[in-house]
């Protein structure tokens, strides 16, 4: 049902490099660009994300609450995709591990503008 999620940013291309190191940790680049927009993604696969400067021309802001969530297919991807915001500016909010006793696995981080993401995957760590 969800196409891509839209997060703000006040600096389009602080928020460019930051995804574009992500995106490419998932195999997938830009697939819309405007001057005050990019979403990155595969057009018809999996949903996207995309940075935008607000239609309003307000400031962009953090929404208490919100997280976009990146899943991966096994814990060793959720350090490198966590180790990968960290090196691009963002910051932690809870390093990769376990998360109660079912199997989910997740880093927490915010981006530089603030927005909070996490990478998790379903199957324990070995």
């Amino acid at each position: 049902m969800i196409g891509y999620v839209t997060l703000g940013t006040n600096d389009l291309a602080r928020a460019a490099a930051f995804y574009d190191a992500i995106a490419k940790e998932f195999g997938v680049g830009r697939m819309m660009e405007f001057e005050t927009f990019i979403a990155w993604g595969k057009p018809g696969g999996a949903p996207g994300i995309a940075a935008t400067q607000p239609f309003d021309g307000e400031a962009a802001s953090v929404g208490n609450g919100t997280m976009v969530a990146l899943e991966v297919d096994e814990p060793a991807k959720v350090h490198t995709v966590y180790d990968v915001a960290i090196a691009h500016g963002g910051s932690d909010e809870g390093a990769p591990g376990p998360r109660g006793d079912d199997g989910f696995y997740a880093g927490y981080f915010r981006d530089p503008d603030g927005n909070k993401l996490n990478v998790f995957c379903m199957k324990a760590a070995e």
